[in-house]
């Protein structure tokens, strides 16, 4: 699942590279617009939905990691 998740990440905000350090802070692509195009991958690749306060707490690669953890 992390792979697959740091790939989503990747390609969503369009990185040449991205590791588990990835978040809100330190990737200028991951902005509102950038949250809600991620979210849509995330659900499309887990087919699972998120709730509006999960997606609001997705703000790093741990915080994506976490939650769809719990989904599952």
């Amino acid at each position: 699942m992390e792979e697959k998740v740091l790939q989503i990440i990747k390609e969503t905000f369009e990185l040449a590279t991205v590791d588990k350090t990835c978040s809100q802070k330190t990737c200028e692509a991951w902005d509102s617009m950038g949250q809600l195009n991620l979210v849509a991958e995330l659900e499309d690749a887990f087919e699972i939905s998120l709730e509006p306060e999960e997606i609001g707490q997705m703000t790093s690669y741990d915080d994506v990691i976490r939650i769809l953890k719990e989904k599952m």
